[in-house]
């Protein structure tokens, strides 16, 4: 068998000795063109079928027309670079390859058929590895788990992959999910930079040179693999990422926010703190169909000390019946042009830090609020008023700091805030 550093590119070198550990059972796998990463994922799923007699494979795309002249080809380069094309025996119809020692089998299957995927079935073992090339296309998490939920069955251990170049926007679905961190997920990204010339070709590097050149931010997300956004997101200065507990507690400045839901609008509480020019945003509740009580109970065991809560004046009597249940509350003023000028301030911040375990929602609606695409190509001036529960509660936890001309810590004692 061939030496796997003669196939494997360094960046992914941790990687292959993390799942040969078995540490993690999702592997999410993005990057810019040229990185390998597709490479990668073909070499592993062979080398764990050999090792594992009673592994089998699923490799899924989107659309089943273009398995055989990606994937299906893809995984054939491997097993020959690996030197035990002997031991294969490729098949086109239906597409796939079987191991001849023991007869397990890799499957390849497209996700507009979704029958087919349900009713996979191997005659020996079970479905230890799947994998999902370009994931991007996929509708969203939901139609990944449920392509999940019937094939990882009958065994102990399994791995998933998920190659993709990720999507310009913030807000697509596949770059929200790899911020949510979680014990069997590993996210890994690498480029071209890291891989020996001589794989790639001259050429490659000169037209991802040129390209850096000529258009940085298309070199950024096309050779890098960076989410560098579509030119309409209002939150250019976000982070998502841990706040640690020492972080939190240095916070002196600390906010409580509060935006009631319409009809089918959830009901936003935000706990954030600023200091200096960094707003952190730390704690979150995120409820449809609220009914006073238990918000009451949950803001209570959030809000230990009963700091006060900057809340929507629009909903006087909810304000009121939280009132009379011991908490309190007080009504932002609201005005014209409130709402943009609360926005551009939180704009010229240094940075918004969100914490995405703790508030996965905060996240979701920052890092995907976007203006409107207009018809030329271009974007709306207003801002958009949907998915921004959390926004306005944020707005409405920093009413006394918006409007200074630059965001700092002021005396609210007559609130009680310290």
């Amino acid at each position: 068998m061939s030496n796997l550093t003669d196939i494997i590119a360094p960046a992914f070198y941790t990687v292959h000795r993390d799942i040969a550990a078995g540490k993690h059972t999702h592997y999410w796998l993005k990057g810019g063109r040229g990185s390998t990463k597709s490479s990668f994922v073909s070499v592993e799923i062979p080398l764990g079928i050999m090792k594992h007699p009673d592994a089998n494979a699923v490799v899924i795309r989107k659309v089943g027309l273009y398995l055989k002249d990606s994937v299906y080809e893809q995984l054939l380069w491997a097993i020959e670079r690996l030197g035990v094309s002997h031991l294969w025996q490729a098949k086109l119809s239906p597409l796939e390859l079987v191991y001849t020692p023991t007869g397990q089998r890799i499957i390849f299957r497209g996700a507009d058929k979704p029958k087919k995927l349900k009713s996979t079935k191997v005659r020996k073992g079970y479905i230890r590895y799947v994998w999902y090339e370009e994931a991007d296309e996929f509708a969203g998490e939901e139609e990944i788990r449920v392509i999940n939920q019937s094939l990882l069955r009958g065994g102990r251990e399994f791995t998933v992959f998920y190659t993709y170049n990720p999507p310009k926007s913030q807000r697509n679905w596949i770059n929200a999910a790899v911020t949510v961190p979680a014990e069997d997920k590993l996210v890994h990204h690498s480029d071209y930079r890291s891989v020996p010339e001589e794989w790639l070709g001259e050429q490659f590097f000169l037209e991802a040179e040129h390209l850096r050149l000529t258009n940085p931010t298309a070199y950024e997300h096309e050779y890098l693999g960076k989410v560098t956004g579509t030119g309409g997101e209002v939150f250019a200065n976000l982070t998502v990422r841990t706040i640690s507990p020492e972080e939190r507690q240095g916070f002196s400045h600390i906010r409580r926010g509060l935006d009631w839901g319409y009809a089918a609008d959830p009901t936003a509480y935000i706990v954030c703190a600023l200091e200096r020019k960094r707003l952190y945003i730390y704690g979150e509740i995120y409820r449809y169909g609220v009914k006073f009580d238990p918000l009451a109970e949950a803001i209570k065991a959030e809000n230990t000390d009963n700091r006060p809560i900057s809340a929507d004046s629009a909903e006087p009597r909810s304000n009121d019946e939280l009132k009379s249940r011991g908490l309190r509350i007080y009504p932002v003023k609201k005005g014209a042009g409130s709402v943009e000028h609360g926005l551009i301030w939180l704009q010229n911040l240094d940075e918004i830090v969100i914490d995405p375990a703790d508030c996965p929602n905060a996240k979701r609606e920052f890092s995907g609020y976007e203006r409107t695409p207009d018809r030329n190509g271009g974007f709306r001036d207003d801002f958009p008023d949907k998915d921004n529960h959390t926004i306005d509660a944020v707005r409405y936890a920093l009413e006394t700091d918006i409007g200074k001309k630059k965001p700092k810590t002021i005396d609210r004692k007559e609130l009680g805030i310290y």
